[in-house]
């Protein structure tokens, strides 16, 4: 079975879309099929995994953001498609754009600081996400020159970039630990995240401030008569969990065998059955402790907890420098940001809690607005959608946080940005 069989069926359950993946099994290719349903915000609500032997085979429950079956036929055919090319794997490219990658300790205005010095030094920012968690950051920020509008090649001005931005990344506290690095190959930014922040060992640091209240629950035990581990993770639901652990435990180099999905009103239950790449199971408690902190990190990651603010306005160059700094002057910290620029329209989603981790004063966030523009800056509470019990076949069609745009719009601005259509709108 050389090219994976996708078989996609909207007819079997009223409350979730059916998608079953046969194929040859390689390492990381379940890696490449949850990514390619994350990647559009679909949420999936059950899965059935089985990789014993030469097969890869799983079943997904997947609806949109608001609960429902996937019945856009643009979307189901490019989830076909994506589906049908996963054994070949993914590589990275190259997309006209200089990626920085940072990672260093977190404070409150570092980001201001970074904004500022690539507006000072001509780069124009096109995209970026930023992750902090345990008092430890990392960033992918996609820019190019805004002088001739392309990559930024000029061997002076890099190194210029990456002496001002290590600089402001050491601060006075993390002389060792801060990194810059910048390439022109693009590899998936969440993926990459992840890894950034595992090589930086986060999930060995304590914790400064506490920005999620939900403690996820993570077990390993050792199966002795089979020969696997056996991984359980129960926590909240939201999107791209599965991505999250699916993503930690590949780069861990375990090998996922079997595993079951299911979600219950906003809650998730996960469970693994690994080995190592040469077929054998955890062989010690230290090991055990690791694999248990590194999937917690994983978790924990991307649940930001404070005000979610959207920023919509026309792009111009030193935008992100300004609201940044705007941000800072307010005493507003930016756990987790997501910045997209389509066409000459900025898209920008901050979340922000205080200087020490509380949420915001709603005065201070009238106030920010004020300043940087009431119709530009939209205030998205972060609050948890209402979970509700699907009739007939116990499906959860709720989601943890908060949906800013309808699937459609949603799904077209990732096909953008995946270059399969020209236009978001």
């Amino acid at each position: 079975m050389s090219t994976p069989r996708v078989v996609i069926d909207n007819a079997v359950f009223s409350s979730a879309t059916l998608i079953k993946v046969d194929s040859a099994r390689r390492h990381g290719i379940l890696l490449d099929a949850v990514q390619v349903l994350t990647d559009l915000n679909l949420s999936i609500k059950k899965a059935y995994i089985s990789a014993d032997g030469k097969w890869f085979m799983d079943v997904f429950h997947v609806t949109d953001q608001n609960g429902n079956k996937i019945t856009d036929e643009s979307v189901l055919k490019y989830i076909e498609q994506s589906l049908g090319n996963i054994h070949y794997g993914r590589t990275n490219r190259s997309n006209g754009l200089t990626v920085l990658e940072l990672t260093g300790a977190d404070r409150v205005g570092l980001l201001s600081e970074v904004f500022a010095v690539l507006a000072d030094l001509q780069c124009d920012v096109v995209e970026a996400k930023v992750w902090t968690h345990n008092g430890r950051i990392a960033s992918l920020i996609y820019v190019k020159d805004c002088n001739s509008g392309s990559s930024i090649e000029d061997s002076q001005k890099i190194n210029k970039i990456e002496l001002r931005l290590r600089n402001v990344l050491k601060g006075d506290n993390d002389i060792r630990s801060a990194k810059i690095s910048v390439s022109m190959a693009v590899m998936h930014t969440e993926r990459r995240l992840h890894q950034m922040m595992f090589a930086d060992r986060d999930y060995e640091r304590t914790p400064i401030l506490k920005f999620t209240s939900d403690n996820p629950l993570v077990t390993v035990q050792n199966w002795t008569g089979r020969g696997y581990s056996v991984v359980n993770v129960q926590c909240k639901d939201r999107i791209k969990l599965l991505f999250d652990v699916v993503c930690n435990l590949t780069d861990m180099e375990y090998v996922v065998f079997h595993a079951t999905i299911n979600t219950d009103g906003d809650r998730a239950y996960l469970e693994f059955y690994i080995r190592h790449k040469d077929g054998t199971p955890i062989s010690s408690e230290p090991e055990r402790q690791r694999v248990i902190q590194c999937l917690k990190a994983a978790v924990e990651r991307r649940a930001s907890e404070g005000v979610q603010l959207e920023l919509c306005t026309e792009d111009r160059q030193g935008l992100l420098a300004e609201v940044m700094r705007t941000f800072r002057e307010n005493g507003l910290n930016v756990t987790r940001a997501e910045i997209s620029t389509i066409g000459n329209m900025a898209t920008n989603v901050f979340y922000v809690t205080d200087a020490i981790g509380n949420l915001v004063d709603p005065k201070i966030i009238e106030s920010v607005r004020q300043k940087i523009g009431l119709s530009n800056l939209e205030v998205k509470e972060l609050q948890l959608i209402d979970h509700q019990q699907a009739e007939g076949e116990n499906q959860a069609v709720g989601i943890g946080g908060a949906v800013l745009l309808s699937i459609g719009s949603l799904v077209r601005r990732n096909l953008y940005h995946l270059g399969l259509i020209k236009s978001c709108s």
